[in-house]
């Protein structure tokens, strides 16, 4: 037998370069030993980040197509951030810095819900009625394998999508009726210790900055400094396995630079883990004066290599259940980048939160259900201080707005912000309001693919059965409990595959489940019999 000395280097080819392949960079240094010059990350774009890729100048306008909050739960992300240095504090650590910030800014939402009159709603109750209550304790001693390619609305009753829990649930975590039972339970349980706050959100933490720049960036600086290789424009089209039925093992991965293919040989000692599919395939900007129209010749190159081995293995996925489905899986995000204050100050007085001590507000009367979310400034490092940047998003962009009478796809930055202002009540403020930004619509057509219903293998394994060097990441593969539509899930993935192929003897942190707790679950008790009136709301006419 070898001695570990004389034992081969590995070398690791990681596809994609979203948080999932720097997480399993970073375990492959620090748990498997692996040189970070060994390491190489194939990425079709020129970017990095995946769908954490904020970006921009104050000039142009910052862009951010989805926002974040973090959880205390997630063990694997923060074990992950505590091995990655600073950007700004030397000694510290990234996790350093979340903690520190959430020390100092802690969420406390006061105007999570706002109806059509610009009143802030009362969410002290969920306004569950007494089937609804028994709908959620059933679903919860439920077994998953019982419930399969169900949808939410399979569950419950038409008046459960009117109240006050399903108006704050679906706005948090984007979850639509027509989504996956089996992935509501999954967060139910997950976040259990939650829904005593669900109202305020108190608790929950957030990064200083956008995940970008806070979570992204320290760990691409210092996968560089460890001489990892990143390699942008290079599309991976398809991976060669060694012939015969005793395993599956990669030999050659073939991929596409500019216009000349290329071949990487892969030894069999060496490993290969793949993202397979995105969340934010095919997203679209607009501008303040374009609306955000879809490209008519969009490729398929985020779920092209996943479907091209999924017809060689039958436990590779089913890649087509979450690629091929737009009009469940689709929302629309846009990012205001204003010249001073005022809406900051306007929404300060109006909702009793200074920026990024609240939480989402959302206009539970809106066509398009719009929500806006007011970070703490600044949220990108090289933000001037004289601008003030935020998000928001809708989850019906197909429907006709209220001031605006056009669907939010086919509407322009000033367009959407304009139906904003006016569902704030802000309209004597909209001509100076609209001078001063610069409004970025994003459509994204595959955005809650995470969330969409499935059925047991529509998502492989992180390590297939009978696999030697290759493994999924992502938010599309299978990890027992955990919830998809996360960074915690990506990262997850990344350590069960890396510790798994390396076959190190560790496991990634077990996962999070209230239910196991006796406090947490009496607490969330309590919260679900809270006694209260359904909320009113437009939602409970979208049936898909």
């Amino acid at each position: 037998m070898a001695t570990p000395a004389l034992l081969p280097a590995v070398h690791a080819y990681l596809v994609g370069g979203g948080i999932a392949s720097f997480a399993a960079a970073v375990f492959l240094i620090r748990d498997g030993g692996v040189s970070g010059r060994n390491i190489h990350i194939f990425e079709q774009a020129a970017l990095v980040g995946g769908s954490l890729d904020a970006a921009g100048r104050a000039e142009q306008g910052y862009v951010l197509r989805g926002g974040r909050m973090m959880n205390a739960t997630y063990f694997c992300t923060y074990d992950l951030l505590a091995s990655i240095p600073s950007l700004e504090h030397p000694g510290q650590s990234a996790y350093d810095d979340i903690v520190a910030f959430d020390q100092r800014m802690t969420t406390s939402a006061r105007a999570r819900l706002v109806n059509g009159r610009g009143e802030v709603m009362d969410v002290t109750s969920l306004g569950l009625s007494a089937a609804g209550q028994l709908a959620l304790h059933e679903l919860m001693a439920a077994l998953e394998p019982d419930l399969g390619a169900r949808r939410v609305d399979d569950w419950f009753a038409p008046d459960f999508f009117t109240t006050t829990f399903w108006l704050l649930w679906s706005t948090m975590f984007s979850f639509q009726r027509w989504h996956s039972l089996a992935e509501f339970r999954r967060y139910l349980l997950r976040f259990l210790h939650e829904l005593p706050n669900l109202g305020t959100l108190a608790g929950a933490e957030r990064t200083p900055y956008n995940q970008f720049d806070s979570v992204v960036l320290p760990i691409m600086t210092w996968l560089r400094e460890q001489g990892v290789a990143f390699r942008l424009g290079c599309q991976v089209t398809d991976l060669d396995f060694a012939p015969g039925a005793d395993g599956k093992t990669v030999v050659a991965m073939q991929y596409q630079q500019g216009q000349q293919q290329q071949l990487q040989a892969v030894q069999p000692h060496d490993i290969v883990l793949m993202t397979n599919g995105s969340m934010a395939a095919n997203s679209v900007l607009g501008s303040m004066t374009t609306a955000p129209t879809p490209r008519p010749d969009a490729d398929d190159r985020a779920w092209a290599l996943w479907k091209t081995l999924a017809r060689k293995y039958p436990d590779f996925g089913r890649p087509e259940v979450f690629a091929n489905r737009p009009a469940e899986a689709t929302w629309e995000s846009f990012t205001v980048t204003s010249k001073g204050s005022q809406f900051f100050d306007l929404m300060a007085k109006f909702s009793g939160n200074q920026a990024g001590t609240g939480a989402l507000v959302s206009l539970v009367d809106s066509s398009w259900l719009l929500s806006v979310a007011l970070p703490h400034q600044p949220h990108f490092l090289n933000q001037p201080a004289d601008v003030t940047v935020f998000w928001g998003n809708a989850l019906f962009p197909d429907r006709v707005g209220d001031f605006v009478p056009k669907k939010m796809r086919d509407c322009t930055g000033a367009e959407i912000l304009t139906e904003l202002l006016h569902h704030l009540h802000f309209g004597a403020e909209l001509p100076a309001l609209l001078a001063a930004a610069n409004c970025i619509p994003c459509l994204l057509p595959a955005i809650s693919s995470p969330l969409l219903t499935r059925a047991p293998g529509d998502r492989p394994a992180v390590v297939p059965a009978g696999s030697t060097n290759f493994g999924f990441l992502g938010q599309f593969t299978e990890i027992p409990d955990d919830v998809a539509f996360t960074i915690e899930y990506s990262v997850r993935s990344a350590q069960l595959a890396v510790y798994t192929l390396l076959q190190l003897d560790r496991q990634p942190p077990a996962v999070y489940q209230g239910q196991h707790d006796a406090q947490v679950l009496a607490n969330a008790q309590r919260a679900i019999r809270q006694p209260g009136r359904s909320a009113s709301s437009q939602l409970a006419a979208c049936p898909r």
